[in-house]
């Protein structure tokens, strides 16, 4: 009796990095009994390394430093991480700036409460790639700093499985982290995967589907985590240079050769809002799925 070699769909479903995930992969029986477990192994190995929520991880340990006068020597993959938030600060005039994370010590979007302006002022004082001292391999953090890699890590993370995934052999699959896609290759008869874009009014149904057969997919919005005060909607995604809530788009959806790209161009084109957002992406010639606010209590 013959054991077929064809390869069969493999669904792994788990959670990481704050998001439920799933794993779509075409796989023989013999990569069927180590790759998924692997591929887990290695996700975890990413979130430990770069969650703010780990007391030994290297991005706690970056900030625990902060103000100590003294530079962390960080490793290689850390310091491409670095690098290109770096490039990524710069291409968008300051918009993506992974020190801004220090917003969410004001902005509590379950409490219905606006901030108030002074605490704002005071916060964005501690805000500014432009402080950081990185000289590679070396970084040093201003008092009352912090680095959160939470911004693209996902992204990286959904890059990294994909790579993990075709060492092993794998061919045709999808890697999905909380939204965050990265495509391996198509269906084994061919044929493209569909992805859905969420509804930014009913995010259980879709407003469009991608079809993919290899990169990155990835959609930055604003509708997950919001609130209402006052008839007037805020979202979670935050401008570093104002402290406030971005406005105009309600979710942006890009494909490029890289899931960490789609969603660098995703993020940017949220935080640079309505028109000048939509206009900028355009410019970078990627196949892209922009989605207006249509609530008008969401325009400044």
């Amino acid at each position: 009796m013959k054991i077929s070699r064809k390869p069969i769909i493999s669904v792994l479903s788990f959670k990481a990095m704050g998001s439920p995930c799933k794993l779509h992969l075409y796989l023989t029986q013999k990569q069927a009994k180590t790759v998924p477990q692997a591929a887990l192994s290695c996700i975890r190995a990413l979130e430990k390394k770069y969650s703010r929520y780990q007391s030994d991880s290297i991005t706690t340990t970056i900030n625990r430093g902060a103000g100590s006068g003294q530079g962390l020597r960080v490793d290689s993959e850390t310091a491409a991480l670095l690098d290109y938030a770096g490039e990524a600060f710069e291409q968008s005039d300051g918009l993506f700036d992974i020190t801004s994370g220090v917003l969410r010590r004001i902005w509590d979007f379950k409490s219905g409460v606006l901030p108030p302006q002074e605490k704002i002022t005071q916060t964005l004082d501690m805000i500014g790639w432009q402080k950081v001292r990185w000289r590679k391999p070396y970084i040093e953090l201003p008092k009352g700093m912090e680095l959160d890699f939470g911004g693209y890590v996902k992204e990286y993370a959904a890059d990294t499985l994909a790579s993990f995934c075709i060492e092993k052999g794998v061919r045709h699959g999808l890697v999905d982290l909380g939204g965050d896609i990265r495509v391996i290759g198509p269906h084994l008869n061919g044929k493209p995967w569909k992805i859905g874009i969420r509804n930014p009014d009913d995010p259980e149904k879709a407003v469009a589907h991608i079809d993919s057969t290899g990169g990155g997919v990835a959609t930055s919005g604003s509708y997950e985590r919001c609130m209402i005060v006052d008839g007037r909607r805020y979202g979670h995604v935050l401008n570093p240079l104002t402290g406030w809530p971005v406005r105009g788009l309600a979710s942006v959806t890009v494909q490029a050769d890289q899931c960490l790209i789609a969603g660098t161009l995703s993020t940017i084109t949220m935080l640079k809002g309505r028109p000048e957002g939509s206009v900028w992406l355009q410019g970078m010639g990627v196949p892209n799925l922009i989605i207006e606010e249509n609530d008008p209590g969401s325009e400044a």
